[in-house]
C-alpha cells in the first residue's frame, strides 16, 4: 500500500465504502474532501441508523465518527505503526438531524515518539460548530 497521506490524497471526492481499509468506517461510508500531513476533512449523511427516538443524532455517533477520522488522521503522519484511541474527550453542542450533511475536521495537535495529541470539530451545513473533541492516541505494536 502507498503511503498513509498519498492513500488518502487519492481517495479524495470518495466514499469509504468505496475503498476504506476501515470496515467500520466503511459502515459510516463518509466522503473524505481535503487530506494534508496531520489534518484530514470529511463529510457525513447523518442517517436514520445514526439517530436516536428523537430523529437527533446520537451522542454515539457523534464519537464514532470522532474516533474513526482522528485515527485517520494519525495515519497521515506516515508511521508503521497503528495509533489507538487511550482517551477520547467530547463536547456536544448542537444536534443533528437525520437527512444533514455533516463535517468534521481533525487536526494532529502534536505528534511525540510514542503517543499523539489529535482535536476535531464537527460542523453543520450551515457552518455552526455541533461537536468537539480531543483524543490522545498511542502507537501500538500493530503495523498498518
Amino acid at each position: 500500500m502507498t503511503n498513509g497521506l498519498e492513500f488518502f490524497k487519492q481517495s479524495i471526492g470518495k466514499e469509504a465504502k468505496d475503498g476504506s481499509p476501515s470496515p467500520f468506517g466503511r459502515w459510516l461510508n463518509g466522503k473524505l474532501i481535503e487530506a494534508e500531513e496531520g489534518f484530514i476533512k470529511v463529510e457525513y449523511l447523518v442517517r436514520p441508523e445514526f439517530a436516536n427516538p428523537a430523529g437527533m443524532i446520537h451522542g454515539g455517533a457523534y464519537a464514532a465518527i470522532f474516533d474513526e477520522v482522528m485515527g485517520m488522521t494519525t495515519f497521515t503522519l506516515n508511521q508503521p505503526e497503528f495509533f489507538a484511541a487511550i482517551n477520547l474527550n467530547i463536547d456536544f453542542l448542537r444536534p443533528s438531524q437525520v437527512g444533514e450533511t455533516i463535517t468534521i475536521q481533525s487536526e494532529v495537535v502534536r505528534a511525540g515518539r510514542t503517543m499523539a495529541h489529535v482535536e476535531a470539530k464537527i460542523f453543520g451545513s450551515e457552518g455552526k460548530l455541533r461537536a468537539k473533541a480531543s483524543s490522545n492516541l498511542i502507537k501500538t505494536a500493530f503495523p498498518h
